[in-house]
């Protein structure tokens, strides 16, 4: 087994910011309102912490402009640059370089304005898709919709099952008042809703938002003597199988079929021991694909998983607790959101969407088009 630092990390501090997308703030701005209320969180000042792991959309310099916006002067920086994916991987790195002595406390943020300040998608430039460019998809939905048309061809997935996916998230968002939308939502809602990229209605496809979000973590053993209960990291994995979706192998099998393996044998438990599954959920089609390749239920069986309810409130699995980036907040890139909801559910702190008795969280970033994935495994004390 490898040498991962099983529960001797944590987070103890959690916060987002501007998910109501209100015009007249930066990302940077927000970006520091979700670490300075992190840090609070914590129990710790600015000053506290020497590790940065920051992200903004546009700047290809966060590493340095972020620490200097909040003035601190950090031991170590770092900023992946995988998309959504990014924070599980920096909290992987985070882990190892805590539990190595390299820092001491370790903020992970991002923060965009996407909605208010872009007047819509944020899109990350770098090179063009060299074999789809020419046939002008929509991307990135024309890529996951390819995956979607795929899955429904080979396992008989309906469109009606993909929209159980978005009512789902729609349902668990009418009981987080931050959430973006919380309107009513129903599958025929979804089914006749604008098609974006057939077989996707613009109701299978994430909001575009603002929002930041933010985390500090520490060694478990000063991690005890903080403000908040702490939330265990146990385990952390992370693949990537290409960059464009033409190179994509199998559509309907993603690089989760590979990290989530390792990040529950780090963490030594298995998908039937996870109380909240925190998905990243751009589209339908991943929650589907993402809920196959972790585990949690045969590959193909996917659509038949979450039908009926079955990851909304009071169903079989609670999944993408916060209304996911369907239905509360989608602002470019949505991972780290994820990992506050995990630690949200396993501190208690989740209010009427509280998952009764959660100790173990799986929180899983997505990067570009299926092509980063990571997965952390999180759990409460008692799960030492």
């Amino acid at each position: 087994m490898s040498g991962f630092p099983r529960g001797r990390t944590a987070i103890v501090g959690a916060a987002v910011a501007g998910i109501d997308s209100r015009p007249g703030y930066s990302a940077m701005e927000l970006l520091a309102k979700a670490a300075l209320a992190a840090i609070a969180d914590a129990g710790l000042a600015v000053a506290d912490i020497d590790g940065v792991f920051s992200t903004l959309p546009e700047d290809p310099f966060s590493a340095m402009s972020v620490p200097e916006y909040l003035g601190i002067r950090p031991r170590m920086v770092e900023t992946t640059r995988t998309g959504g994916s990014a924070f599980q991987i920096q909290t992987m790195w985070a882990a190892l370089a805590l539990d190595a002595g390299l820092c001491d406390a370790v903020l992970i943020c991002y923060g965009s304005n996407q909605r208010s300040g872009a007047g819509g998608l944020v899109r990350s430039g770098g090179t063009p898709f060299p074999y789809e460019a020419v046939y002008k998809p929509r991307n990135p939905t024309t890529a996951y919709a390819l995956a979607a048309q795929r899955h429904m061809h080979q396992y008989g997935t309906t469109r009606e099952q993909l929209a159980e996916v978005a009512v789902a998230a729609r349902r668990w968002a009418q009981r987080n008042p931050e959430a973006f939308s919380r309107d009513q939502l129903t599958i025929e809602d979804v089914l006749s809703a604008r098609m974006v990229s057939d077989p996707l209605t613009v109701r299978d496809c994430c909001l575009i938002t603002d929002g930041a979000a933010a985390v500090v973590m520490t060694r478990a053993d000063r991690a005890r003597d903080l403000k908040q209960k702490p939330i265990y990291l146990l385990g952390a994995a992370d693949a990537t199988w290409h960059r464009n979706i033409s190179a994509l192998d199998d559509l309907t099998v993603t690089a989760a079929s590979e990290a989530a393996p390792r990040a529950f044998a780090q963490a030594g438990v298995t998908p039937a021991d996870i109380d909240v599954v925190e998905l990243y959920d751009a589209f339908t089609i991943n929650t589907i694909l993402f809920l196959e390749d972790m585990g949690f239920c045969p590959k193909g069986e996917g659509g038949r998983f979450v039908a009926d309810g079955a990851i909304a409130p009071g169903g079989l699995l609670p999944v993408n607790t916060n209304g996911g980036g369907l239905s509360c907040v989608h602002p470019g890139m949505y991972g780290l959101f994820t990992m506050v909801e995990a630690a949200t559910q396993l501190r208690g702190d989740a209010g009427e969407r509280q998952v009764k008795d959660a100790k173990l969280a799986l929180s899983h970033g997505n990067g570009g088009v299926l092509s980063s994935q990571a997965v952390t495994i999180w759990g409460t004390e008692e799960t030492l």
